[in-house]
């Protein structure tokens, strides 16, 4: 029988065989807040509730990060064997999608009560998540290409991950930038069309080996089923960062020999936002039948489970932001439907996530199975 978490007889136990995959927690849990707080219709304890997932947000953004310190400095012979695991180092991704979030929350449920402070905090944490969204969109591609190893048929949605910081951080840019002085919002949103311009361009390419991948070799294996929804992720989050920035972009400029382009870009956020978020409803149906298909068996939990969160949270505030600019009712009770599914599906993995967590089940790094447990 599987011990509790609390009776693991070797209290570091844990801590060595952390993995980034828990940072998913971070993300899906996150954008669940701000889908509660932007719902089109309220109800009483909204914003609320919004708060109190946002906070979780944070307690878990700060517990995992300090696991993941302790584990880097207390073992620093597992660094080398995550970073060569092909699918353990792709979720490096998720540490700075999961601190936008946080710096998401500062900035709709904080800084309108504590004020400037804590735009000044949430300003100095992006230029954080934008180190960090570059060095995982650049280093472990760079590792792939040289130390690891990949085959065709192994490929999944997660190699998405790395490359996709950007563009989540091309997001936090958009959202931070009007509570900003004309020339700082200025750079922000010059940072953050190259972040996405970046991002989406590698997501195209990838998106298109993953289908290649799926025609050629069916679906992944039960414990990938959640990476049939990672490229609604980049596609969903195209749509915002594009919808965002556009929005941003004339309060940056007004005024300036750019305002003119600016107000353009605001037009081109709905086209190209309207454009991508039919992509990603390609893929939301797609995803959605592919779950159908493994759900036949038993499918056996892992944190990878928190994979069916983010993107449809994504994909969900990328419809309330289409809802706003087109006033379309569609938008609206799409939006509403895809809100109900992600509370649902929050729900189930949060649950099975907490039975993980007191059984143990969840502290095993696959990069360390060949290594002796201490």
């Amino acid at each position: 029988m599987l011990r509790p978490f609390t009776r693991l007889h070797e209290p570091l136990a844990f801590v060595r065989q952390f993995t980034p995959n828990w940072f998913a927690m971070t993300m899906g849990t996150g954008v669940l807040a701000q889908v509660v707080a932007k719902l089109p219709l309220s109800f009483p304890g909204q914003l609320l509730l919004a708060e109190g997932l946002w906070w979780l947000t944070v307690l878990l953004f700060a517990l995992f990060s300090l696991l993941f310190a302790a584990r880097l400095l207390l073992f620093r012979d597992t660094l080398w064997p995550m970073l060569d695991h092909p699918v353990q180092s792709m979720f490096l991704g998720a540490i700075p999608m999961g601190l936008v979030q946080v710096i998401n929350g500062l900035l709709l449920f904080a800084a309108p009560v504590h004020g400037a402070s804590l735009v000044a905090l949430a300003h100095g944490l992006w230029w954080l998540a934008l180190v960090l969204a570059l060095g995982a969109a650049l280093g472990v591609p760079y590792l792939m290409f040289t130390r690891q190893k990949h085959v065709l048929e192994s490929l999944t949605g997660v190699w998405l991950l790395p490359i996709v910081a950007p563009e989540v951080v091309a997001s936090g840019a958009a959202a931070l930038a009007p509570h900003l002085a004309a020339e700082s919002a200025q750079l922000l949103l010059s940072l953050g069309y190259v972040l996405w311009g970046l991002s989406l361009s590698l997501a195209f390419a990838l998106i298109a080996l993953v289908l290649l991948r799926l025609a050629l070799h069916k679906l992944p294996d039960m414990d990938f089923a959640a990476s049939s929804w990672l490229p609604l992720g980049p596609l969903a989050t195209g749509c915002l960062g594009l919808i965002s920035l556009g929005q941003a972009a004339p309060q940056a400029w007004q005024g300036t020999a750019l305002q003119g382009a600016a107000e353009m870009a605001q037009q081109l956020g709905l086209v190209g936002g309207l454009a991508l978020w039919g992509a990603g409803l390609w893929w939301l149906v797609a995803a959605s039948l592919f779950t159908q298909h493994y759900l036949r068996r038993e499918l056996p939990f892992n944190l990878g489970w928190w994979g069916f969160t983010f993107p449809l949270g994504v994909f969900t505030l990328a419809t309330f932001a289409l809802q706003q600019m087109t006033g379309l009712a569609f938008f609206t009770w799409v939006g509403l439907l895809l809100a109900a599914k992600l509370v649902l599906v929050w729900l189930l993995v949060m649950r099975r996530t907490l039975h993980g967590l007191w059984h143990g089940e969840l502290f095993r790094a696959p990069c360390l199975a060949t290594q002796a447990s201490i």
